[in-house]
C-alpha cells in the first residue's frame, strides 16, 4: 500500500467489503467494468487498423475510403466513454493534487469525497443529456452526414451508457465510506 501525496491518486478509491447491496453493486460494477476494458481495447485496435488501412489505401493505390474515419471515431468515443467508470475506479481521472501533501489523511478523504459528489451531480446531468440526445436521435432516425449514414443513436447510447456506469461508480465512491467501506 502506498503512502504519501501519490497514494489516492494511485490506488483504488475504496472498497466495499461483505454481502451488502452497496459491496455487491461495487462487485458486480467491477466485473462489468474489466469486460468493458477488453472490449474497448479491442475497440482501440481496430481504429488503428482502420486508419491504417486508409493511409496505406490512400498512398498505395489511390484509392479513398469514406468510411474508415467515422468508423474510427465512433470505435473511440465508445472506448472512451464506456471504460469512464473503470478510470474512476482506478482514480485516474485527471485531478488537481496541489493539496494532497499539504492536507491530512482524514481532510484528503473529505476533500475526495466532496470531489466525489460534485462529480456525481456533473455526470449526472451529463448523463441525462446524453440518453435524452440518444433517444432523440433514435426516434427521429438521425443519421451521420456522410456516405455511410451510420445513425447517431450509436455512438449517443454508448456515451450515455458509459455516463451512467460513470455515475454508478461515482455513487459507490460517495456511499462506501458512509457504509463503513474502507478508502484505500
Amino acid at each position: 500500500m502506498m503512502h504519501g501525496p501519490v497514494a489516492d491518486q494511485a490506488e483504488p478509491s475504496s472498497v466495499a467489503t461483505g454481502n451488502t447491496p452497496v459491496a455487491l453493486l461495487g462487485r458486480a460494477l467491477s466485473v462489468c467494468n474489466n469486460i468493458i476494458v477488453v472490449f474497448a481495447a479491442l475497440a482501440l485496435i481496430a481504429a488503428c487498423v482502420i486508419l491504417s488501412y486508409s493511409v496505406l489505401g490512400r498512398a498505395l493505390f489511390h484509392s479513398p475510403n469514406y468510411w474508415q474515419d467515422e468508423a474510427a471515431v465512433f470505435l473511440l468515443v465508445g472506448a472512451t466513454f464506456m471504460t469512464s467508470a473503470y478510470v474512476q475506479s482506478q482514480r485516474g481521472h485527471v485531478s488537481i493534487e496541489a493539496f494532497v501533501g499539504l492536507l491530512s489523511s482524514r481532510a484528503n478523504s473529505i476533500r475526495l469525497w466532496l470531489v466525489d459528489v460534485a462529480s456525481f451531480a456533473f455526470c449526472t446531468f451529463f448523463a441525462w443529456k446524453s440518453w435524452t440526445l440518444a433517444h432523440e436521435a433514435y426516434v427521429d432516425g438521425q443519421v451521420s452526414n456522410s456516405m455511410w449514414s451510420l445513425p447517431l443513436a450509436i455512438p449517443y447510447g454508448l456515451m450515455a451508457l458509459g455516463m451512467t456506469l460513470l455515475c454508478v461508480q461515482l455513487l459507490l465512491q460517495i456511499l462506501i465510506p458512509l457504509t463503513g467501506g474502507a478508502r484505500r
